[in-house]
C-alpha cells in the first residue's frame, strides 16, 4: 500500500479541473509520505489526457480507453476502479465530490468495504492515537469537512481499512503545475475486459441533453457576492452592475436565495459551491460559517456591512462600514469613472 490514486473525471477528454486539483494536493500529500502518484481515466479516445495531468506531478497513469466506457454509467466504472485499487492497492484514493464523484465513491467504498469521507473542503497528514489498542497510527489522512449543518468543522481518520477513500469539493484545492515540460510518463493501458463482465453495460445512454452553465463564477477572478443583508431583490440586482463594470461575476448565499433574490446557481457556501477567486466582495452578508465554507480561500474578502461587528469581518482585508443601498451604488459610479 505505497502509493496515491487520483480518478481523472472527463468531460469528452477534457480532465475535469477538480481532478487537476486533487492531482496538485495528491502530490504534496505522495511527497511528504514519500510515495508515488497514479491517475486513472476512463473513457475514450483519451490520447490528450497524458499531457493534461502529468504537468502536476503524475508519476503513473492508468489509461481505460474503449468506447463503451463513454459517457460515464455507473456499474463498468465501478468494476474497473475495484479491481485496479485491488490490484494496486494504494493508501489513498480521492475523487471529486460531483455528480459522478458522488455516485462513484460509496459503490467503491462499499464494495471493497473501506471508509469514506464526502464532500471535503481540506486534506492534511496527522497521527491517530488508538487509546484502547494503546498505539499511534502515523500519517494517517486527515479527511476534513463541514458536519452538523455547517456548524462544526469535522476531522475524520479512517486508522485501519484502506484506500482511506474521501471525496473533494470543487475550488478548494489549488492549482499547481509542478513539471511545466513534462506531457508524457509512465502510462499503462489496460485491457477493459479483463476488468468488465457485459453484464456491466447493461445500462446504455441513449441520448444527452447539455446545457452550458449561465455564469462563470467559479472561474472568475472577481465574484461580488450578496447576502439577505440586501433586503431586496431591487438591492441585489444592484449587484449585477457591480459585477459587470469590474468584469467580474455575481454570487449569493443560501438566505438570499432562498428569499428570490437570485438564482440557486449562484449560490456559494457548504450546500452550494467553492470559489477562489483574487477578490471577493461580500454585500450584506452576515458571515456564517456555511458560507465562509465557500469562499474563506479567496485572494482579497472585501466586506460592505452596516454592522461592524459582523462575523464575515473576522476574516475580510478591508471592511466598508455602511448601507448596501449607499454603498454599492458609490462604488459603481467610481469604478465606472476608472473604466
Amino acid at each position: 500500500m505505497n502509493n496515491i490514486l487520483v480518478y481523472c473525471e472527463l468531460d469528452g477528454a477534457r480532465v475535469a479541473e477538480v481532478s487537476l486539483e486533487l492531482i496538485s494536493k495528491g502530490r504534496e500529500l505522495a511527497d511528504r509520505l514519500g510515495v508515488s502518484l497514479e491517475a486513472v481515466a476512463l473513457g475514450h479516445n483519451l490520447s490528450s489526457v497524458p499531457g493534461q495531468v502529468y504537468p502536476y506531478g503524475v508519476d503513473t497513469l492508468h489509461l481505460f480507453d474503449d468506447e463503451r466506457l463513454a459517457p460515464y454509467t455507473t456499474l463498468p466504472h465501478a468494476s474497473v476502479l475495484c479491481k485496479l485499487i485491488k490490484e494496486e492497492e494504494p493508501q489513498i484514493f480521492l475523487l471529486g465530490a460531483t455528480v459522478i464523484g458522488r455516485d462513484l465513491a460509496p459503490r467503491i467504498s462499499s464494495t471493497l468495504h473501506c471508509g469514506l469521507t464526502a464532500d471535503c473542503t481540506a486534506l492534511e497528514l496527522g497521527d491517530f492515537e488508538d487509546k484502547k489498542a494503546g498505539e499511534t497510527i502515523e500519517n494517517l489522512l486527515y479527511s476534513i469537512r463541514p458536519a452538523f449543518g455547517g456548524n462544526i468543522v469535522a476531522t475524520i481518520v479512517n486508522p485501519y481499512h484502506r484506500p482511506q477513500m474521501a471525496t473533494v469539493r470543487e475550488g478548494v484545492m489549488p492549482l499547481h503545475v509542478v513539471r511545466p515540460d513534462v506531457t508524457d510518463g509512465n502510462t499503462v493501458h489496460h485491457d477493459i475486459n479483463a476488468y468488465v463482465d457485459n453484464s456491466d453495460f447493461i445500462v446504455k445512454i441513449l441520448e444527452r441533453h447539455i446545457q452550458p452553465a449561465e455564469n462563470n463564477l467559479k472561474s472568475a477572478p472577481i465574484v461580488v457576492a450578496g447576502g439577505y443583508g440586501m433586503g431586496s431583490k431591487e438591492n441585489f440586482d444592484m449587484l449585477f452592475e457591480l459585477a459587470r463594470v469590474l468584469h467580474g461575476e455575481v454570487g449569493a448565499t443560501r438566505a438570499a436565495i432562498d428569499a428570490g433574490f437570485t438564482t440557486h446557481d449562484r449560490q456559494i457556501g457548504q450546500t452550494g459551491m467553492t470559489v477562489r477567486p483574487k477578490v471577493y466582495i461580500a454585500c450584506g452578508i452576515s458571515g456564517q460559517v456555511q458560507h465562509i465554507t465557500g469562499m474563506q480561500e479567496s485572494g482579497i474578502i472585501i466586506s460592505v456591512n452596516n454592522d461592524p461587528d459582523a462575523p464575515i469581518n473576522a476574516i475580510a482585508d478591508y471592511i466598508i462600514t455602511g448601507n448596501v443601498e449607499e454603498v454599492i451604488p458609490k462604488l459603481i459610479t467610481h469604478y465606472q469613472q476608472k473604466s
